[in-house]
């Protein structure tokens, strides 16, 4: 090769008249609209899903005299007149966020400057066309930042553009997973060059140990929203900083560790060389908390502050979601290779290292523990939450060492259940179904349970016959895929042949894709041969199982799961019910939430976040079987579905996994396969179709990314923006003096003591009554403006504690003695029980954005 290769690029030539088209291919609304994809599919549908159903391809490939007969087709151009048409008036028209945040005094401009969101993100699932993701959490950040453009939220998305994202997956011979890393052609991807006023590219520097290692920053738009990412593979930097951004989750902790100084640090650079400086930063789980650490440098460097004053005005304009209900699926990082990473960044914090590793250990103080990127992201967040009311409970369990004196339904992580983007995930035979019968308003207003209480207006033959048509695509779309496989294989030619005889378009089927993690019991069914076969193989209600899921290249467990799975799927007497699908991708997902009749999940309850495919498959008319762990905890009402349990969980695994797998059979056995069979008179299953319908109108509302994103947006990024921009204001005047504030708190908190608690009764109370409580507490050198302090009570379990505690203020009376203050406080008898009550004090200050965030408690 020669020395010097100087490169270009060749982009497809549009006839001017058809510029909309590429107008279109590089805005991701196209992918969440009907009439969007049927434009690109009526321009070669054969092409457009060879090139992953993606238009920057589908224009790359087309032939010039396909360009020269769209100019004399008149529908054609009607068409794509008429989707250019759609996308001008979505990103001009009025939205939810101007509409409930617009109504202020201030200039539009002015409240979107407030309110500057920055989404960070290890991987975005938005299109199978862009692999940048590898499973549930890219998926759901890519639906988030469709729905903030719904709802026109000031977003922006910050992640890295991965040279070979995630990988492929193939299965061998003997079915064990095999992966293979394709690069990304950025060319043919809907990539825009962010660049600086000369037109040369944008580049951004993050430092690294006696270098900087710089990044290109890309553009994605997806709708009203851009997503930003960050690309190391460029001249630049040396071979191996290259391939910082090769591969998603790739490499050891050494690579890991770069991979996040790039998203963080490298991210929140870009936004500032693009004049977008966020005042809120939302972390989608942990790899991007060094993030937090660059804002606090920034804000130091600017105003002449010290890092604990920054780090307050950081902190307040901060959130972070976690995701990930098992501690091994946290990143932690051995204390030497931050010191090795942070060698010169640290000097710029002015700041010890052992108060640095100390923002990432759940004990601030043991020097023996590594360094954790969820901790330093709770740290350096005044909201945390997790991601269903379940792992709510889970992750405060998890975490609840960094605030050892409070209680455990105190501590300060909340929740927000996930959700799916409906647009996204609906067949379009389905979209057509709700336009006829729940109105045109269901897309403006999915969180709007009025509407889909209509879905009882579906006829049920139109909605059977729309169910049936997307039961029969998937089975077409399930032997086109397993033929390919057996070809790739080298299968013999009967074995190929035969894959055209595998599932059954009128038979009952049931679906079960996701990540091959253990915990996901992928292979639970299989657990009594005997009862699977005389299922699968029934006579008049037979029953069919479509698998799919990649497990991570290194989870030997996993890949154990999917060869067993291949392995039975290959028995005589199952092979025609059974199918393994590979290379589990959006599009292989969007097939089977859009064509199964049940969904099966049966994780160990509590290790499953959320999960969000079950969601997906209501919005298409399937019915989840699942066991009560995450979402599914909130969304089964007992008539809209089927649970596995009753939510027990268990010490011991085999025991649970041969109680759960006979009820999955008792309940196929008993209820599922003959309500699906049992048919009316003109061959309908009634009962099946009212179970449809409720599972829509239950189930859609709610679990869509809408209300999900509203969510954020009123309990995270509004109070957060609000906070930051009280405490950045004069100069962070307000921030240092919150600083300072807990600086004495943690010095003087110790000499605070409750040395008396009185009542007017210690026997029994009458309901109605109300127990009157005095407290003498010793404030120290601190004030009453410094504390509350609180009435902690109520019912008492047969441990001795208070499961579900209520507080109520006590207010100080006036009288007091030098630093002793008297309080009282009322508890009101509402219910007869066995009650118990305690006196605690807690910090106060208006700038503090919770109570509990300090750690500090003082108990009476």
């Amino acid at each position: 090769m020669p020395r010097s290769l100087r490169t270009f690029t060749v982009l497809p030539h549009l006839p001017t008249r058809l510029l909309g088209l590429q107008k279109l291919a590089y805005n991701l609304w196209w992918c969440w609209n009907q009439e969007a994809i049927s434009l690109f599919r009526r321009l070669d549908d054969r092409r457009f899903e060879q090139a992953d159903n993606s238009p920057v391809k589908l224009l790359a490939t087309v032939e010039q005299e396909r360009y020269d007969q769209l100019l004399r087709d008149d529908g054609f151009l009607v068409h794509m007149d008429r989707v250019v048409h759609a996308l001008d008036n979505y990103l001009t028209g009025s939205t939810w966020f101007q509409e409930t945040y617009g109504r202020t005094a201030d200039s539009p401009e002015a409240v979107a400057n407030r309110h500057r969101l920055a989404y960070f993100s290890a991987e975005f699932g938005i299109h199978e066309s862009i692999p940048v993701y590898s499973g549930g959490l890219g998926l759901l950040a890519g639906d988030h930042l469709k729905a903030a453009s719904d709802l026109g939220l000031p977003l922006a998305g910050v992640g890295l553009m991965y040279r070979e994202g995630y990988f492929r997956q193939y299965l061998n011979v003997d079915g064990w997973q095999q992966e293979r890393y394709p690069e990304n052609d950025f060319v043919n991807l809907p990539l825009v060059s962010e660049t600086k006023a000369d037109g040369t590219p944008l580049l951004v520097n993050t430092p690294m140990p006696g270098r900087d290692v710089w990044a290109r920053v890309w553009r994605i738009q997806i709708g009203r929203i851009p997503l930003y990412l960050l690309d190391t593979n460029i001249a630049q930097n040396n071979a191996d900083d290259r391939q910082i951004t090769a591969r998603l989750y790739g490499g050891d902790h050494d690579m890991r560790i770069r991979q996040e100084m790039v998203l963080g640090i490298g991210g929140i650079r870009a936004l500032l060389a693009l004049g977008k400086p966020p005042t809120v930063c939302h972390m989608n789980e942990g790899h991007s908390a060094f993030s937090g650490l660059e804002r606090t440098r920034l804000l130091m460097e600017q105003h002449n502050l010290d890092f604990t004053s920054a780090k307050e005005a950081v902190i307040a304009g901060t959130c972070f979601t976690t995701h990930t209900p098992v501690p091994a699926g946290n990143d932690i990082f051995a204390p030497h290779l931050i010191q090795h990473y942070f060698a010169g960044y640290l000097p710029q914090l002015k700041i010890g290292w052992e108060d640095f590793l100390g923002l990432g250990r759940q004990n601030s103080r043991d020097a023996n523990e590594p360094f954790c990127m969820t901790v330093l992201a709770l740290r350096m967040s005044n909201i945390s939450n997790g991601v269903s009311r379940l792992h709510g409970q889970v992750s405060r369990k998890m975490w609840k060492a960094i605030w050892p004196e409070l209680p455990e339904a105190e501590i300060p992580i909340t929740s927000i259940t996930n959700g799916v983007h409906t647009r996204t995930w609906m067949a379009p035979e389905f979209s057509q179904l709700y336009d006829r019968y729940l109105g045109v308003q269901w897309e403006e207003r999915p969180t709007d349970h009025s509407i889909w209480r209509r879905v009882d207006n579906i006829p049920n033959a139109e909605l059977w016959r729309t169910h049936e048509r997307r039961r029969e695509r998937l089975v077409v779309f399930a032997r086109s895929r397993l033929r390919a496989q057996l070809e790739r294989r080298g299968a013999p030619p009967s074995e190929i042949a035969r894959s055209e005889e595998v599932l059954d378009p009128e038979t009952l089927t049931i679906g079960f894709a996701r990540r091959f993690a253990t915990y996901k019991r992928g292979t639970l069914i299989f657990r009594n041969l005997e009862r699977l076969t005389a299922l699968v193989n029934d006579k008049d209600r037979p029953v069919q199982f479509v698998f799919a899921g990649k497990a991570h290249p290194r989870d030997h467990g996993g890949k154990e799961l999917i060869a067993e799975i291949i392995h039975v799927s290959r028995r005589p007497e199952l092979r025609r019910r059974m199918v393994f699908v590979e290379d589990y991708d959006v599009n292989v997902a969007r097939y089977l939430v859009q064509g199964v009749d049940v969904w099966l999940n049966n994780p160990r309850r509590p290790l499953e976040a959320s999960g969000t495919s079950g969601m997906k498959v209501c919005i298409n008319g399937g019915i989840n079987l699942s066991i009560l762990d995450g979402w599914w905890c909130e969304g089964y009402t007992g008539d809209n579905g089927w649970a596995i349990g009753a939510g027990e969980e268990y010490t011991d695994l085999a025991y649970q996994d041969d109680i759960e797998s006979r009820a999955i059979y008792d309940l196929l056995e008993q209820e599922i396969v003959p309500l699906y069979y049992n048919r009316s008179s003109d061959g309908l299953p009634r009962g099946w179709l009212k179970l449809m319908k409720r599972a829509m109108a239950t189930v859609c509302p709610i679990f869509n990314t809408n209300r999900m994103v509203q969510e954020y947006m009123e309990k995270c990024y509004a109070p957060s923006a609000d906070r930051f921009e009280r405490l950045s204001a004069e100069n962070l005047k307000r921030a240092a003096a919150l600083a300072q504030w807990r600086r004495r708190l943690a010095r003087e908190w110790g000499q605070l003591r409750v040395e008396n608690v009185s009542a007017n009764s210690t026997d029994s109370m009458q309901v109605g009554s109300q127990l009157e409580v005095e407290a003498r507490v010793n404030l120290g050198s601190l004030t009453p403006d410094d504390v509350d302090v609180h009435l902690f009570h109520g019912v008492v379990d047969n441990l001795g504690e208070v499961p579900s505690p209520v507080t109520a203020s006590m207010s100080p009376n006036g009288a007091h003695q030098g630093s002793t203050w008297m309080y009282k406080g009322i508890i009101p008898c509402r219910a007869s029980g066995n009650y118990g009550y305690a006196v605690r004090v807690l910090p106060k200050n208006p700038d503090l954005g919770n109570p509990f965030e300090p750690g500090l408690v003082c108990w009476g």
